[in-house]
């Protein structure tokens, strides 16, 4: 029985002449049947979730170390809340809804363990042999680090969807090659010469509305797990006139409300609010761009998901709030600290003496590797670990371990 995919449905539905096409795909590296019931981006959604690096998502940091408590956002739950957001935006403007979700759920994929205290540590130590980069690291796991497979290694996503994770935020280079924003890591480069990602263009408009749903997401929950952790007050709030206005449209509706309530309520109508900026942006943008395919959507010089010039200023209000009392918070700085301690002094163990890392596929074969290879290759392992491995790991190796609580 021959099934048609389209014709009944599947993965399908009414969409924009702008929104990318599943049945028009530009494909897989590694060349593959399609499915009888999926369309290729559910497909690519599902092998997502289902990569060990999804699961590992549940034990990084996203602001707040895990032993902290268990209702503070891991890189999990902020990547689920990121994966709704993008396809609610994706819905309003009858984008290709599997699409933008895959981006959401594959753009924190190459998060170290402790958030971006630990991205910039191992930043810092493969300085020398060009640096880290998550989003590059991400493309590194779906293309080459997941072993799942009989017939390649990583998870062979399709074209579109792997262009969406590399530049979500926007392309890479200008006109002259030139990066945008300092080098273009290696492995964006390295894997651009088997399948050109076009990466001086904009991405697809499924993807940037997964870019803006990552803002949106923990603009919203770093102030929730920040007012959870103490670290916020709600007098703190009225720092940003748009989450005061908030406060008091709340406080007008429900006079008595206790603590949690309240703040549930003003980061509702946040996310609403921000939500509904993007969509009536992108409706004005679309009307000017008139793209009538998505290659007009990458061909434009501009992007197309994006806040409002109001909105903007009060995200730019909302990260200042943030950093002034989280991020840069002594007790949170001291965390950093000790949170940087152990990738650094991990990385340089596993430099002198591979065979500590245990289980790793390639350790027997690195006698023959170059130092620069072989810094690669540590800095995957590190990369790839959840917080409580790394802190196993430094326990296990080194007399004292910086204690992240």
């Amino acid at each position: 029985m021959i099934i048609d995919q389209r014709a009944l449905g599947f993965g399908s539905g009414e969409r924009a002449v702008f929104a990318s096409d599943p049945w028009t795909t530009r494909g897989r590296l590694f060349a593959e049947e399609g499915s009888l019931t999926r369309s290729e981006f559910q497909r690519d959604r599902d092998r997502i979730v289902h990569t060990t690096a999804f699961r590992r998502l549940k034990h990084k940091t996203q602001v707040f170390i895990s032993p902290d408590g268990d209702h503070y956002r891991t890189r999990l739950t902020h990547t689920i809340e990121v994966a709704q957001i993008a396809r609610a935006l994706a819905r309003a403007l009858k984008l290709d809804e599997d699409l933008a979700e895959g981006v959401a759920l594959v753009h924190d994929f190459g998060h170290t363990p402790f958030g971006h205290t630990g991205e910039d540590a191992l930043d810092a130590v493969l300085q020398p042999y060009g640096g880290f980069d998550h989003n590059a690291q991400s493309l590194r796991i779906v293309t080459k680090l997941e072993r799942r497979y009989a017939e390649y290694d990583g998870i062979n996503l399709t074209w579109e969807t792997l262009e969406g994770l590399v530049k979500h935020n926007g392309p890479l280079i200008n006109a002259m090659g030139e990066g945008i924003k300092g080098p273009v890591p290696l492995p964006i480069l390295e894997y651009c010469e088997l399948q050109d990602l076009e990466i001086g263009s904009y991405a697809s408009l499924e993807a940037q509305m997964a870019a803006i749903a990552d803002d949106i997401a923990y603009n919203t929950h770093d102030i929730d797990d920040g007012l959870r952790a103490g670290y916020l007050t709600f007098d703190m709030l009225e720092e940003v006139p748009f989450l005061s206005k908030l406060m008091a449209e709340v406080r007008a509706k429900y006079p008595v409300l206790d603590k949690e309530r309240f703040a549930n309520e003003i980061m509702r109508r946040q996310i609403t609010h921000m939500v509904e900026d993007v969509i009536g942006v992108a409706q004005h943008n679309l009307a000017r761009l008139k793209p009538k395919s998505a290659a007009d959507i990458r061909g434009a010089d501009f992007t197309v998901a994006t806040f409002s010039a109001e909105m903007a200023e009060t995200d730019r209000q909302i990260k200042k709030l943030l950093f002034g009392h989280i991020y840069r918070h002594p007790e949170i700085m001291r965390i950093r600290a000790g949170a940087t301690q152990i990738v650094t002094d991990l990385f340089h163990r596993y430099m002198e003496t591979p065979a500590e890392m245990q289980s790793h596929y390639w350790v027997d074969s690195i006698s023959g590797m170059s130092v620069a290879a072989k810094a690669r290759h540590v800095g995957d392992y590190l990369a790839g670990m959840t917080d409580s491995y790394a802190l196993r790991a430094h326990q296990r190796l080194f007399d004292h371990t910086p204690d992240l609580r």
